[in-house]
């Protein structure tokens, strides 16, 4: 690569927020904060070129799916420090990361792209198959994981006891494994993207994928990181307003999801539905599928309880959203309504934890 290309928008801004947060400036005042916020969006842009770029080289589907683990990765690393440091909300964190995730990617990025592609294509077709398997294996993780410990019996509460946490954390990983080799392997073109113009393709060099890569876990890593560096800005904002505490966790889920999300509504976009059903739904399945296990082995190790259950309004609210999801996606086609109604449930999601 040449000197000048390193002059781009897409790397500028990851080094400039890298050296900013371990300047130490973050949290000095308004100035600093709005600082933040900029070198953080340039920081989501940049991620989504870079993610692009590794996805252009590896072929779909293998690209969204080394944007869904980063993240993930980051993700889970992000709540396991904040559960190990302690505080009043760690036996909780994990149950409410991942529920918020799991509702801002159904409702949130999938009800954007499927109104964005419906605005502008009227109607969108994806592979009913591809859809199918992804909403098996989210819905089975779900059920085991945030509804289930509401109805055992050997804890009271909504709790596993240890055996019962280790077996759930065998099935997430092995329906998550199993779902990659049918991605992968077994029945990969259920997930690919038809390509109209396939010689029109750019396929960058090793070396550009291999910097774009490591540039792609950078911008990752430091969105997440000035995400918690400005959470206890965000808690401010929010009490000056009057809302409740869980409404942080919502908006922190959001700034971390924000790569995956742009990189899908472009997709969408571009007419590429099936990428953004990719990426969208793939994240998902990654975040219950990975974090819950990952989460359960600190929990054992450090004897720390974990809270798994739903309330009864979240678990409504889970139900709707997964219904919806299903009946939108059954048809192998899309349009505006459908990504309306998901935009109003995750509405009504957000205004039920600003208004429980």
């Amino acid at each position: 690569m040449k000197l000048k290309e390193f002059l781009h928008y897409t790397y500028i801004f990851p080094i400039l927020a890298v050296g900013y947060y371990f300047s130490g400036l973050m949290g000095t005042g308004v100035l600093s904060d709005v600082i933040a916020g900029i070198l953080l969006t340039g920081s989501v842009l940049s991620a989504v070129h870079h993610a692009e770029v590794v996805a252009h080289k590896v072929g779909e589907p293998f690209g969204t799916i080394i944007l869904a683990l980063c993240i993930t990765i980051i993700e889970v690393a992000l709540i396991i420090s904040l559960m190990v440091a302690g505080g009043d909300q760690a036996i909780t964190l994990a149950r409410d990361t991942v529920f918020a995730a799991v509702m801002l990617i159904l409702n949130g990025i999938l009800g954007i792209c499927i109104l964005v592609g419906g605005v502008k294509y009227y109607e969108q077709f994806f592979a009913r198959t591809s859809a199918t398997t992804y909403l098996v294996s989210i819905v089975s993780i779900l059920i085991l994981t945030l509804v289930l410990p509401n109805f055992t019996s050997s804890v009271n509460g909504p709790f596993y006891n240890q055996a019962q946490l280790i077996f759930v954390s065998i099935a997430c990983l092995v329906i998550y494994g199993v779902f990659l080799m049918v991605q992968t392997i077994r029945h990969r073109n259920y997930f690919i993207v038809p390509e109209e113009h396939a010689e029109e393709n750019y396929i960058p060099s090793v070396s550009k994928t291999a910097i774009s890569f490591t540039f792609l876990v950078i911008c990752l890593a430091i969105v997440v990181m000035m995400a918690k560096g400005l959470s206890a800005t965000i808690e401010n904002m929010v009490q000056s307003l009057g809302a409740p505490k869980s409404l942080v966790g919502v908006i922190i889920a959001a700034v971390v999801l924000l790569p995956e999300g742009v990189a899908a509504i472009r997709a969408a976009r571009s007419n590429q539905i099936q990428s953004s059903l990719n990426l969208a739904l793939g994240s998902a399945l990654a975040s219950i599928g990975l974090t819950i296990p990952a989460v359960s082995v600190v929990c054992i190790l450090y004897d720390i309880p974990l809270v798994l259950g739903l309330d009864k309004k979240d678990i409504i609210l889970l139900s709707l959203s997964v219904f919806i999801v299903m009946l939108s996606l059954s048809r192998g086609k899309t349009n505006i309504l459908y990504g309306t109604v998901l935009l109003v449930n995750l509405a009504a999601y957000i205004f039920t934890v600003i208004v429980p």
